[in-house]
């Protein structure tokens, strides 16, 4: 690994960090043939800009960083399931339909697979999506407005509220962070829990739409309860008690083929 350049071995490191969990600094300096000073050097540098945690030895994952990746980081993971989960969860939608469609990564493969309806409204708090929804002729794009949230290219707050309000949908399309049978639904950002749960109260069915790594997580705002929803796209990785609790709840399961 002595081809390294310091910048690619820091985010081999990050990229370790982010596997493991935790890395040692014996371990990263026998891995890149580098000496433990120059290890150190580059955890301290990696530490200050909150891409890992130094500790004792070594260095520890982000816990901030791995529970909330950038879009665009997000964006390349699963990019293939979340394709198929989108075109999946589009084929849920009729022409005609007034839909709000929930911001992040898989809903915007969702927008993309839309731009063959016809006589859509879409509505979306969503920067992303809108530009996605752009491109189609048929498909009447209401964005909700309110403060951007850059990191996800999503609006929220008291004018994002106030938008939803004036209008029926008859489809949510939801994507969340995490989904508990317990805890419920939920994500990480309280302001876009808020929004998510006006939106969940005024569409007449909410359609979740994620992939099976989010199951058994809990992130610490509810959106709603899991047998709130009506139809949950998602792939075969979902676990056997999900599956039956979910069916038993009413919920319409749509499962895609995990590769």
């Amino acid at each position: 690994m002595d081809h390294l350049n310091t910048i690619e071995r820091q985010q081999e490191i990050v990229r370790l960090t982010q596997q493991q969990g935790k890395v040692s600094v014996k371990e990263l300096a026998d891995r890149f043939l580098v000496s433990e000073v120059t290890i150190r050097s580059d955890l301290a540098m990696l530490d200050q800009k909150k891409l890992l945690v130094r500790s004792r030895g070594g260095a520890m994952v982000n816990s901030e960083l791995s529970r909330e990746l950038s879009l665009k980081e997000k964006r390349s993971c699963y990019s293939a399931l979340k394709q198929q989960l989108g075109e999946a969860a589009a084929a849920l939608v009729r022409d005609g339909d007034r839909v709000i469609l929930d911001s992040g990564t898989t809903t915007q493969q969702v927008a993309a697979s839309l731009t063959g309806h016809k006589d859509l409204i879409v509505m979306t708090n969503g920067l992303n999506i809108a530009m996605e929804l752009a491109q189609s002729d048929e498909v009447e794009v209401m964005l909700t407005g309110g403060l951007l949230r850059k990191k996800s290219m999503s609006f929220y707050g008291n004018i994002a509220e106030k938008s939803l309000r004036d209008y029926n949908f008859n489809k949510l399309i939801l994507g969340v962070d995490g989904f508990d049978l317990k805890a419920g639904l939920t994500t990480h950002f309280e302001k876009e829990a808020s929004l998510n749960r006006l939106m969940c109260d005024i569409a007449s069915e909410i359609i979740v739409v994620t992939d099976s790594s989010k199951f058994d997580q809990k992130a610490f705002h509810v959106i709603c309860a899991s047998s709130a929803i009506h139809a949950l796209v998602t792939d075969t990785g979902i676990p056997d008690a999900y599956a039956e609790t979910l069916t038993k709840q009413g919920v319409q399961l749509h499962l895609i083929e995990k590769t």
